[in-house]
C-alpha cells in the first residue's frame, strides 16, 4: 500500500494523526472540526482521550515510540481555546455568509440533512443548551456553530456558552484518558481499544436517537 493511500485512512484514525503531528496536529484538528464545515468527520471524541493518554505514564506504551510524552498542561489550555476559537468562527462565518453557506451540492462529505439536524436541535434544545451539548455530538457540534450565526444567536452570547461547552468536551476527554492510562500502565494495550470503541459509541447514541425520532415524527406527519 502506498504512502499517499495509507495517510488518506489514517485521517480517522486519532492514534495515529497524534503519532504523526503530536500536540500542533491536535490544535489544528479541533480548530477545523469545530470551525470549517468540511472538518465534521475528524475524529475530535478519540482524538481528545487518546491525546490524555499521550499525557500520561503509557504514552510511550501506546504510540510505540520511545520518549513520546504531551504536556498534560499545554492540552488542558490549547484544547479549549482552540476548540472556543473554532466554534466561534463557524458562527461568524454563519453570521456573515448566512444561507449561501449552506448553498452547496450534496457530496459524498456534505449534506443538507446535516444542517437540517443543527438546525432542529437548536430549535429543540434552545441556544444555550444546544451550544453546549453539541459539543458531545458528532456531526452536530461542527454544523451547529454557523446554524446559530445564521439564526441570529448574538456573538457574545454565543462566546459565553461556547466556552462552557469547549471547556466541559475537551478537559473532561483529556483528563479521562489521562487517567486511565496513569492507572493502568503497563498493561494498557489489553484496554485501550474498548474504552475508545465505548467512547465512539457512546457519543453516536444521542445522534442516532435524534435521526429515530426525526423519522418517526416524519411518518407520522
Amino acid at each position: 500500500m502506498n504512502t499517499a493511500m495509507t495517510a488518506a485512512m489514517n485521517v480517522l484514525d486519532a492514534q495515529s494523526l497524534i503519532a504523526a503531528f503530536g500536540l500542533a496536529g491536535i490544535l489544528i484538528i479541533l480548530f477545523v472540526e469545530t470551525g470549517l464545515l468540511f472538518g465534521f468527520f475528524l475524529p475530535g471524541d478519540s482524538l481528545l482521550f487518546l491525546a490524555g493518554v499521550g499525557a500520561s505514564g503509557a504514552a510511550a506504551e501506546v504510540f510505540d515510540q520511545p520518549g513520546f510524552h504531551l504536556s498534560l498542561t499545554a492540552l488542558l489550555i490549547g484544547a479549549p481555546l482552540c476548540a472556543t476559537a473554532g466554534a466561534q468562527l463557524g458562527h461568524l462565518l454563519g453570521a456573515r455568509i448566512g444561507p449561501k453557506l449552506f448553498a452547496r451540492p450534496e457530496s459524498r462529505l456534505f449534506k443538507q440533512e446535516y444542517v437540517h439536524k443543527a438546525e432542529a436541535y437548536f430549535a429543540r434544545y434552545g441556544a444555550g443548551k444546544a451550544v453546549v451539548l453539541a459539543r458531545f455530538l458528532p456531526v452536530v457540534r461542527t454544523f451547529l456553530n454557523p446554524v446559530a450565526g445564521v439564526l441570529g444567536m448574538r456573538a457574545g452570547q454565543f462566546l459565553l456558552w461556547n466556552l462552557l461547552g469547549g471547556c466541559l468536551w475537551t478537559v473532561g476527554l483529556i483528563l479521562l484518558g489521562y487517567q486511565l492510562g496513569d492507572s493502568l500502565k503497563g498493561s494498557i494495550d489489553s484496554y485501550l481499544l474498548p474504552a475508545v470503541v465505548l467512547i465512539i459509541v457512546l457519543s453516536l447514541v444521542p445522534v442516532l436517537i435524534e435521526a429515530i425520532r426525526s423519522r418517526r415524527a416524519a411518518e407520522s406527519q
